[in-house]
């Protein structure tokens, strides 16, 4: 009896201690997604939900997520805050320069000049992308890659501006990071740097006469009742970002990490193959919706590009390093 006591009382823990860990393994690991920008049914947030739900599904139920879009927990810099914190822990980010002003290299004006050129410069790889991913290491972030929209422009009321003489008088919104207002002064504009969140209401009051910080499906969908104008200047290439905490990161396990990675590489891929159509869409939209819309020619876009090199480029150099310009000089578009 006291034998088969022991075995008894040995098997009865074992079972709990069974139960506990099948317990402990079935409570899946939960990941907090949100982006700065795009609400539900936007571009990209639609795109933060299907990077969601190829996590849970290539996880096998492993890993749960949360999608909070934008504004939901607050405005740009707020949530790239958390997210540097660990209080989000997976981004569609257009990334801010608080933390390292090098993140400025996604910003850098007149870099290229094509759809062929950005989108060589920005996938794995390319140019451009291998900068950015050891700024984002820097500042405990893990760089899946970055999400294209495409070349930007000036969406304005009642006015607009095809030269830099032409933009003397007009006052646009910039994004509050460097060096957005410092490359529309050189286009010729007044400038106000506004949270995202607020350039509705600057534009309803007449605090700007247009907004310079977006590609046309932005001022479209928002803006269209007051913006009337959109000239695509391409003073920058458009792109988020899909980024981690690192120290989230580096917490999961290795096939946790193989899921969220190779999720993420989907979603870029997909982006980089739907971004010149996707915008293109809403170039026609506009359009159609009564805005006026405008490419510089050649010799209007160079004249642009020229102005923010000389006058913007300097200021990198002092900011973000010689060395990142060096290799922003060697491998930019010739003028």
């Amino acid at each position: 009896m006291k034998t088969i006591g022991f075995n008894f009382k040995t098997l009865l823990a074992s079972a709990i201690t069974a139960a506990c860990l099948a317990s402990t393994s079935a409570q899946a690991l939960t990941l907090k997604l949100a982006t700065d920008s795009g609400t539900q049914g936007s571009p990209a947030g639609e795109a933060l939900k299907k990077w969601g739900e190829l996590i849970e599904q290539k996880s096998g139920g492993d890993i749960e997520t949360k999608v909070f879009y934008q504004n939901e927990l607050g405005g740009q810099q707020e949530v790239f805050d958390l997210h540097v914190a660990g209080d989000v822990d997976v981004m569609l980010n257009w990334p801010m320069t608080s933390y390292d002003k090098r993140i400025g290299v996604i910003y850098t004006p007149y870099m290229t000049l094509s759809w062929k050129e950005a989108l060589e410069a920005y996938s794995p790889g390319g140019w451009v992308n291998n900068l950015l991913g050891g700024v984002y290491q820097d500042i405990g972030l893990k760089f899946f890659g970055p999400w294209p929209e495409g070349f930007n422009g000036v969406g304005s009321r009642d006015k607009y501006a095809l030269t830099i003489k032409d933009a003397d008088g007009l006052k646009v919104r910039t994004m509050t990071v460097f060096p957005a207002p410092q490359t529309m002064q050189a286009l010729g504009y007044q400038t106000a740097a506004i949270d995202w969140g607020e350039v509705y209401t600057a534009l309803q009051t007449g605090v700007v006469d247009g907004e310079a910080g977006n590609v046309i499906y932005w001022d479209y969908e928002y803006f269209r009742d007051t913006i009337d104008h959109y000239v695509q200047t391409k003073h920058f290439f458009m792109t988020g970002v899909l980024s981690m905490n690192l120290d989230v990161w580096e917490g999961m396990t290795e096939a946790q990490q193989q899921v969220v990675q190779e999720a993420a590489v989907e979603i870029m891929n997909e982006q980089f193959k739907a971004a010149k159509e996707q915008d293109e869409y809403y170039i026609q939209k506009a359009q159609e919706a009564g805005m006026k819309y405008f490419e510089p020619s050649d010799e209007q876009l160079r004249e642009f590009a020229k102005a923010a090199r000389e006058q913007v480029w300097p200021l990198m150099d002092k900011e973000i390093g010689t060395e990142i310009m060096d290799t922003i000089r060697a491998n930019a578009t010739g003028l």
